[in-house]
């Protein structure tokens, strides 16, 4: 599958089929992940990679969202700057951590795998779960695992209503 398959049929997934990700795939997906550039090449950032069931269903509690734990994976992002602040004024760890975390669902995509991204959990309570410090934050969790269906079609803006020419209109 390239690239634009890829981005064309990815969507949210929620419900998993019981069995588990191949080592082979989930090795495949993490060196793409690793392979994600980052603000001036730190890679200020670590993965999790969790796949005990206790442990899910405790992430899925502290995100307040049974579905995790079907998941057969679950994949915390970690930024381990969070404070660190780019030149142009943006904190640097939500860029970095989300463009790992779209390696990670687009490579997945490829290898036939579903995604969802989860960003509503307690922070408190993942840092805790996963081993994270007070000075790293957990940015967003993949869960990865095989969709139970498809993902309906995507709706989205059109390209005239999203794309400005020379300035912003």
């Amino acid at each position: 599958m390239d690239v634009y398959e890829a981005i064309r049929t990815r969507g949210s997934t929620r419900a998993y089929r019981d069995c588990p990700v191949e080592s082979e795939k989930l090795a495949r997906i993490l060196e793409a992940a690793r392979l994600a550039p980052s603000a001036r090449n730190i890679q200020a950032w670590k993965l999790v990679v969790v796949q005990d069931p206790a442990a899910r269903r405790a992430l899925a509690e502290a995100a307040e969202q049974a579905f995790v734990a079907a998941a057969p994976v679950v994949i915390a992002v970690v930024a381990m700057e969070p404070a660190r602040i780019m030149h142009c004024g943006v904190p640097s760890a939500p860029v970095d951590t989300a463009i790992v975390a779209d390696h990670i669902t687009l490579a997945a995509t490829a290898e036939g795998l579903g995604t969802c991204w989860i960003c509503h959990f307690d922070q408190a309570r993942c840092r805790k779960l996963l081993g994270v410090p007070l000075t790293a934050m957990v940015m967003e969790m993949i869960l990865l695992g095989y969709p139970e269906g498809t993902p309906g079609p995507k709706k989205r803006k059109s390209i005239e209503e999203i794309v400005c020419n020379e300035r912003l209109a």
